[in-house]
């Protein structure tokens, strides 16, 4: 099963510039900003509670949401201490953003290997096609030498 992408938009954020059009084009986009002006959220679902979770904006949304969904509250709490401890974030961030990198850098290694591989096997058909010219050469030359003996022995024979 092919794992897919979802990119969360709202009026403040319409698209990250760093992300590539595939990326973007192979992604589901949710508008957090529709989602929370449809009747979406009356659905209960895992999925209707993290996109609600994602959407609240005050604390009265959150104190609903954490009685509809109470597994939700663990996830609160733990924003809630993260906004006491911000430097804890910015810690997850650079860990996210060096781990981005690593990955960068791997994929574009990989990337690479897969262009020298490419040019590798053309290299190598190339040789082959060298080799079997230059078989064929030498082929050529033996009966060309082959018949200018011959020749040869003709003339001297008259």
């Amino acid at each position: 099963m092919k794992s897919e992408s979802v990119i969360f938009i709202t009026e403040r954020l319409f698209l990250i510039r760093a992300l590539s059009w595939n990326y973007c084009r192979n992604a589901s986009w949710v508008s957090l900003d529709v989602f929370r002006k449809i009747s979406y959220p009356k659905i209960r679902s895992e999925q209707t509670a993290w996109l609600s979770l994602l959407s609240t904006e005050n604390l009265v949304d959150a104190e609903t949401l954490v009685r509809e969904y109470p597994w939700l509250e663990e996830v609160y709490e733990e924003i809630a201490m993260l906004r006491q401890r911000p430097e804890e974030v910015l810690g997850m961030f650079s860990e996210a953003l060096r781990m981005l990198d690593e990955n960068t850098v791997k994929f574009m290694i990989e990337e690479l290997q897969k262009k020298v591989e490419e040019k590798d096997s053309v290299i190598d058909k190339k040789n082959m096609l060298i080799y079997e010219q230059n078989s064929a050469i030498e082929r050529i030359n033996a009966e060309n030498e082959a018949l200018k003996k011959q020749l040869k022995e003709l003339s001297e024979h008259r």
